[in-house]
């Protein structure tokens, strides 16, 4: 398998504390769901998530959240890692931003990322260009990615498709490839 899931900023204080998103709330089941058909399907699963300084930038514009080994800075309970997924810390609104992750998904002969989780004009945007800057395909769940309003969840989607190139679908679509190309394994196999 040729893709990954990343989790980004599905933590505490971004669903339930100080940078509390209400639309959360409505994507936490899609992702439970990809993030456990991914798992069946051997795809790997990469949270990435607020770990902050006291002295980093975003501190200034929205004020202390997800600081470095708090429960703000936890993953949500609904979507918790396993032993089996990985776990990475960032600092800026970028996955990619000095946090390994391009290394991580180099090692697992990954070509395509599949952006999850808080907020699709924020951090979902920042990784998004990072990963097409090195080279990786994006795909997009809409019904997995949301933002503080609807506008901007709207605008961080077509940013996202023209300037990027990615593809804009839903987790059924992705679990479906997922079956389909388990199938095809086993009948290759045969």
């Amino acid at each position: 398998m040729e893709e990954a899931i990343l989790v980004i900023d599905m933590l505490k204080d971004f669903v339930y504390g100080s940078l509390k998103c209400d639309r959360a709330q409505r994507i936490i089941p899609n992702i439970k769901r990809l993030i456990e058909e991914a798992r069946k399907a051997n795809v790997p699963v990469i949270y990435v998530g607020d770990a902050h300084l006291p002295v980093d930038p975003e501190i200034q514009l929205w004020g202390p959240h997800a600081m470095k080994n708090t429960k703000g800075a936890e993953t949500i309970d609904e979507i918790r890692p396993t032993e089996k997924d990985y776990v990475l810390e960032k600092r800026t609104y970028s996955a990619f931003h000095e946090t390994g992750l391009d290394l991580l998904l180099r090692q697992l002969n990954v070509k395509t990322v599949i952006i999850t989780g808080l907020h699709t004009n924020i951090c979902d945007r920042h990784t998004a260009a990072d990963a097409y800057f090195r080279g990786y395909k994006l795909k997009i769940p809409e019904d997995c990615v949301d933002s503080f309003t609807e506008k901007d969840h709207i605008e961080g989607l077509d940013y996202l498709k023209r300037i990027y190139g990615a593809e804009i679908t839903n987790s059924s679509k992705i679990i479906e490839s997922w079956k389909k190309s388990k199938t095809a394994e086993a009948i290759a196999v045969k």
